[in-house]
C-alpha cells in the first residue's frame, strides 16, 4: 500500500500540553503511524506549558487571517519521542502564552474562537509554506473543526483542497459554542450559517460544522459511536450524526505499552508481569505506606484516578462511600475538580484509616495506584473510551466500570473486570463489594482474572492499522471512489 501523507491538527498533544485523553491519542497515534512508514505531521499551538520542551525555531513567519486583520506568528519544530513524526508548534504569545489551554479560573477564554481560528487556518497555511500536501487531514474535537470547513470553502481550489478529512470526536460534551456575530473571526461567510453547516440554535457550533464538513467521522470506541447517535448521548447533535451514520466509525484508543508496563515502569518500587505477580504485592504495600494506610495484604485496596466532575460519576462515587467504608476495604483517590468533591475527600481522608485522597494530578502516583491497587473504580455517566481501565488491566488491577462507551467495549464482566449498568450509589457499592468479596473468598479466580486482563493487547499497533484503513476509506470517498 502506498505511503500516506497525514496532517494531524490538534489543540493538545503529549508531551507538550495535556488536559485529557485527546492529548494521549495525539501523541501516540502519529508515532504508531510513522512506524508504519507514513509521513505524519502534527500542528498545535505553542502554549506557555509547551515552551519547556525542546524545539527549534524555523525560518518561517506565518501570517494568518483572523477577524478583520492578520495575525503573525513563529513556527517551532520538534519530534514525538524518537520517532519520525514531526510536530510544528505555532507561536503567538498574545493568543497562547497563558496559564491554561482553554480556560482559567474565570472560565473559558473569551477569545477562544480567534485562538483556534489561528490554529486551524495557520495549520493549512503552514502546510502550504512547507510544500506538504496531505492526502488526509485528521482533526480532533471542536477546536480544530474549522479545518475541514476551510478545506471545502476557502481552500477548496488550492492543492490542499484535494485532501480528505477525518474528524475524531473524543467527547460530545464539548462542542465549541460561540455567538453568531463572532463568525467574522473565522473568515467564513454567512453562507455557512445554516443547520447543515455551523448553525445550531442561532449560534455557532464548531463541532456541528466539523460533523457536517468532514469526509469521515470517528469516535474513540465502537459503542460510543452508537451512543452519540441517540438522544441520551448526542448532546443535541444526534440528528446530524444520524444523517452521517454510515460515515461514523468507532476505533478504540490504544495505550503506550512501553510507558504503561508493570515489568519496566520506572515509577514502581518493584516490577511484575502476568506470570509473576509477587512484585504487585510489594507495590501494594508501598502504596499503603505512601498514602498513610495500614499495611495489610488481605484488605482489598480500591483506586480511583479521575477528574472530579459530574461526567465521571464522582457524585455517585461519593454517595457510595458511606456503604463501602462500613466494610473492611481501603480506598485511594487521586484527582482534582469540583470543590465540593475535593473538600469532601480531603475531610474523609482525615477521619478514617480506610480512605486517603491526593488532590491534584501526579503522574508518578497515578502509576503507583494502578500498580498497587487491587480494584479500580470508574462510575462514568458517559465515557467515550477511557484509558484508566486499560492501564488497570495492564497492571492486573481489575476495573469496576459502568457499562457505557469504551468501558463496556474493553472490560469483560467476571473475566477481566466487573461491570454494572444502573448509575446509583447503592448499585456501585454493591458492584465494588462483590468484586472485593471475590478478591477475599476466591483468590485463585481473582488471580486468573488478573492474568487474563494483563495479557490483553492494548498497544497502538492495532488501532493505528484501523486508522490507516479509515484514512484510505476517506480518501476514496473524497475522490468519489
Amino acid at each position: 500500500m502506498p505511503r500516506l501523507r497525514i496532517l494531524n491538527v490538534v489543540s493538545e498533544c503529549v508531551p507538550f500540553a495535556k488536559t485529557g485523553g485527546l492529548a494521549d491519542v495525539a501523541g501516540a497515534l502519529p508515532i504508531a503511524l510513522a512506524a508504519r512508514g507514513h509521513d505524519v505531521r502534527t500542528v498545535m499551538p505553542r502554549y506557555r506549558v509547551a515552551k519547556k520542551h525542546p524545539a527549534k525555531r524555523l525560518p518561517i513567519s506565518l501570517g494568518v487571517p483572523v477577524g478583520h486583520g492578520e495575525a503573525w506568528g513563529a513556527v517551532w519544530e520538534s519530534r514525538l519521542g524518537e520517532s519520525a513524526a514531526r510536530v510544528y508548534l505555532l507561536e503567538h504569545d498574545e493568543l497562547f502564552d497563558r496559564a491554561g489551554i482553554y480556560n482559567d479560573s474565570n472560565g473559558d477564554y473569551r477569545d477562544n474562537l480567534a485562538r483556534f481560528t489561528f490554529l486551524s487556518r495557520g495549520a493549512l497555511r503552514l502546510a502550504s509554506a512547507l510544500g506538504f500536501v496531505p492526502d488526509v487531514v485528521h482533526v480532533h474535537d471542536w477546536p480544530t473543526c474549522l479545518v475541514p470547513i476551510y478545506l471545502k470553502t476557502l481552500d477548496a481550489r488550492s492543492p490542499l483542497g484535494g485532501a480528505a478529512s477525518v474528524l475524531t470526536i473524543h467527547n460530545m460534551g464539548y462542542q465549541g459554542w460561540f455567538d453568531k456575530n463572532e463568525l467574522f473571526q473565522t473568515g467564513l461567510g454567512w453562507d455557512v450559517f445554516h443547520h447543515r453547516a455551523l448553525e445550531s440554535y442561532d449560534k455557532l457550533n464548531l463541532l456541528k460544522g466539523g460533523i457536517n464538513f468532514s469526509t469521515m467521522l470517528s469516535t474513540v470506541s465502537p459503542k460510543y459511536a452508537q451512543e452519540i447517535q441517540t438522544k441520551e448521548g448526542g448532546h443535541g447533535l444526534e440528528g446530524a450524526l444520524r444523517e452521517r451514520g454510515s460515515d461514523v466509525i468507532g476505533i478504540l484508543n490504544g495505550i503506550d505499552d512501553e510507558i504503561w508496563n508493570p515489568a519496566t515502569d520506572r515509577h514502581l518500587a518493584a516490577h511484575f508481569d502476568a506470570d509473576d505477580l509477587q512484585g504487585k504485592a510489594f507495590c501494594k504495600a508501598e502504596l499503603q505506606r505512601e498514602m498513610g494506610l495500614p499495611v495489610r495484604p488481605d484488605v482489598p485496596l480500591i483506586g480511583l484516578i479521575s477528574r472530579l466532575v459530574n461526567q465521571k460519576g464522582i457524585d455517585v462515587f461519593a454517595g457510595a462511600l458511606g456503604a463501602l467504608l462500613q466494610h473492611d476495604v481501603q480506598v485511594v483517590v487521586l484527582g482534582s475538580g469540583e470543590s465540593w468533591a475535593e473538600d469532601l475527600f480531603t475531610r474523609l481522608g482525615h477521619s478514617t484509616d480506610r480512605f486517603r485522597a491526593h488532590i491534584g494530578m501526579n503522574d508518578a502516583l497515578a502509576h503507583r495506584i494502578e500498580a498497587g491497587a487491587d480494584l479500580f473504580v470508574m462510575p462514568s455517566r458517559y465515557e467515550p473510551c477511557g484509558l484508566n481501565q486499560l492501564y488497570s488491566q495492564r497492571y492486573g488491577t481489575l476495573p469496576v466500570v459502568r457499562a457505557v462507551g469504551g468501558l463496556d467495549d474493553t472490560v469483560e464482566h467476571m473475566a477481566t473486570g466487573f461491570k454494572f449498568l444502573d448509575l446509583s450509589p447503592h448499585v456501585l457499592a454493591d458492584a465494588v463489594l462483590e468484586a472485593a468479596w471475590i478478591y477475599r473468598a476466591h483468590p485463585a479466580h481473582f488471580r486468573s482474572m488478573q492474568r487474563r486482563a494483563m495479557k490483553k493487547p492494548f498497544g497502538w499497533d492495532y488501532a493505528s492499522r484501523q486508522y490507516e484503513a479509515l484514512y484510505r476509506l476517506a480518501i476514496s470517498r473524497h475522490r468519489g471512489g
